[in-house]
């Protein structure tokens, strides 16, 4: 890469870019015009993930754009590649074995590649995205090397076993069916060897995040804000997952109601917080912006927490308490309300210093140390105290690189004390 332009380099994202929109445009018209069963639900979730998945490439387009040398932005692009070569090889087969049947040749690989690429796409997504961000390199250390080239292996090894394993095909036009170019003297160990691999695959994901962790540590300045971007909308992406796993227990496969497919798209369309942040922190967008909504999100969601907790209680208190005097529960609806009213001042403003002790303690420390200065300042009456004690709070609080105080000189005049009115 380094051979080459950064306009040529430019180049080659816009490529890949309109590479991908060509074949997703083919892939939907081609699902539309074939299936005769389409439903809304199914168009929705296609657009779904087509905005998702499209976020990847449009987000290393754009770092590309400002900075063509930094690998992030060709990792994000290569999410997109990877997804292009799978909507490929189901267009390939689609038409090779359902509009034009014995056409094309080797239509049925194309349709075993399409059910195999969440692979490779997954693993550029886990692994080196979060090794080589935000700068593109590794974090420095013979162990973090090791791991880039682990992940490469295993990543590539499980793709081409997703190939050639034998089992029915989930995706595309041969969906049900066996797969065509399955190698069946691997069905004996291929199970085994699989579990094995998708082990492999899920440490080389937790270390590849530990490795986002131990570069957090040792950052400063923007780097850890940039770090900062990305670590939020990855927390974002595991709650919602998390939350969607613990909701989905008690149902069975195949039985889920139709609100708990509503919460399955909603997980997935975090997916797309995590280019978006890769892209606002390598461009330096707005960066120092995401303190302020880390704080306003632990706050507010904590304080409708506590409120809805306090509501909910109190409805169901004072409709105990009047039921021998209403059968209605107006009364306590509006009490419970007003209650949950009163509260919301001072539950913020301690949930608000509550956060800023555990999470943003200079912050808390600054706005402590100001308070105590202010309270001393209603009963000092010494001139020069006040000033030793000004630049003090100044210095801790702000933490300049430096700190004076200019005082108006003040002379007397007919007996009394007063500003000099040439004094600029």
């Amino acid at each position: 890469m380094s051979r080459l332009s950064d306009r040529t380099l430019r180049r080659a994202a816009w490529s890949v870019w309109w590479a991908f929109i060509a074949v997703l445009t083919s892939t939907g018209l081609m699902d539309l015009s074939q299936d005769a069963r389409i439903t809304v639900p199914g168009v929705v979730e296609g657009a779904i993930f087509a905005v998702v998945i499209g976020t990847f490439p449009l987000s290393g387009l754009l770092v590309v754009r400002r900075q063509p040398r930094n690998s992030v932005g060709w990792l994000l692009l290569a999410v997109g590649a990877v997804w292009t070569v799978g909507g490929i090889g189901d267009v390939y087969s689609t038409y090779g074995l359902v509009i034009e049947p014995g056409s094309l040749p080797l239509a049925a690989v194309g349709a075993t590649v399409s059910n195999a690429i969440w692979a490779p796409a997954l693993g550029v997504m886990s692994t080196f995205l979060l090794q080589r961000f935000p700068d593109g390199r590794l974090v420095p250390g013979r162990w973090w090397r090791a791991l880039s080239r682990l992940s490469a292996g295993v990543i590539v090894t499980l793709t081409a076993l997703l190939l050639v394993s034998p089992g029915e095909l989930e995706e595309g036009s041969l969906a049900g069916q066996q797969n065509p170019i399955a190698i069946e003297a691997l069905e004996p160990v291929g199970v085994a060897i699989l579990g094995v691999l998708l082990l492999c695959f899920t440490l080389c994901i937790v270390a590849s995040a530990w490795s986002l962790i131990v570069r957090f540590r040792r950052s400063r300045g923007v780097e850890r804000q940039q770090l900062k971007w990305m670590t939020t909308a990855a927390a974002v992406m595991a709650l919602a997952f998390f939350t969607n796993i613990l909701l989905s227990v008690p149902f069975a496969p195949g039985t889920e109601p139709e609100w708990l497919q509503f919460f399955n798209n909603l997980a997935f369309v975090t997916w797309a917080l995590l280019p978006l942040s890769i892209a606002a922190a390598v461009l330096k967008h707005g960066l120092y912006d995401i303190d302020v909504v880390i704080n306003r999100a632990l706050v507010y969601g904590s304080l409708t927490a506590c409120l809805a907790g306090v509501y909910l209680t109190s409805v169901l208190l004072l409709q105990l308490l009047l039921q021998p005097l209403t059968e209605r529960s107006d009364l306590a609806v509006a009490a419970s309300t007003l209650a949950v009213a009163a509260l919301f001042g001072p539950v913020r403003r301690r949930i608000q210093v509550a956060v800023d002790r555990r999470f943003y303690r200079h912050k808390y420390d600054a706005t402590r140390t100001v308070a105590d200065f202010s309270a001393r300042l209603r009963q000092q009456i010494d001139l020069d105290a006040i000033g030793r004690d000004l630049v003090r709070i100044a210095d801790e609080a702000v933490q300049p690189t430096g700190v004076s105080l200019w005082l108006r000189p003040a002379v007397t005049v007919s007996g009394r004390l007063g500003p000099r009115k040439d004094t600029p």
